[in-house]
This record gives C-alpha cells, sequence and structure tokens, in this order.
C-alpha cells in the first residue's frame, strides 16, 4: 500500500488515465469491428468508408500513446490488403 501523499496521488491518476485509456482502445476495436463486418458482408464501398473512418482512429491512439504505432500501421495494412481484395 501506498504511505506517501504522492504516492497515493500516483494511484488515483493511474486510475483515471486507465479509464480513459481503456474507452480509447475500445473506440479503436469498434472502428475496425466495423470494417470487418463490412468486410464479412462482402460490400466494398462500405468497407472502404469504414476503413477510412478507422484510419483517424488509429493515427489518434498512437498519437495519444495507446497503440504502438507499429501495431496501428500492421492493422491499418491487414485491413487494407482485405479490403483492396473484395472484388
Amino acid at each position: 500500500m501506498a504511505n506517501t501523499p504522492q504516492a497515493k496521488k500516483r494511484i488515483r491518476r493511474n486510475q483515471a488515465r486507465a479509464e480513459v485509456n481503456g474507452a480509447r482502445v475500445g473506440r479503436i476495436r469498434t472502428f475496425i469491428k466495423k470494417v470487418e463486418a463490412a468486410l464479412a458482408s462482402g460490400d466494398k464501398t462500405s468497407a472502404a468508408e469504414a476503413l477510412q473512418q478507422a484510419q483517424p482512429e488509429l493515427a489518434r491512439g498512437v498519437a495519444k500513446g495507446v497503440l504502438h504505432r507499429n501495431t496501428a500501421s500492421r492493422k491499418f495494412a491487414r485491413l487494407t490488403k482485405r479490403v483492396s481484395g473484395l472484388a
């Protein structure tokens, strides 16, 4: 257990940040799921549109520090490849 006031404050701050960061990651996952749902339906236009909406969310996750830039790049590249592969 934390003894110093600084350590107690740090615990409070970490809990608050974890909540915000969790919400950010959840938002990113939602956008990725929308792309995957459009891919599953086979509609290329809606999949491309969903991908265009997901890309800034991934970039924002990197900027805010909740995603590693290589992770976001990999996810975007794989989704792009799947969307472009749709007939």
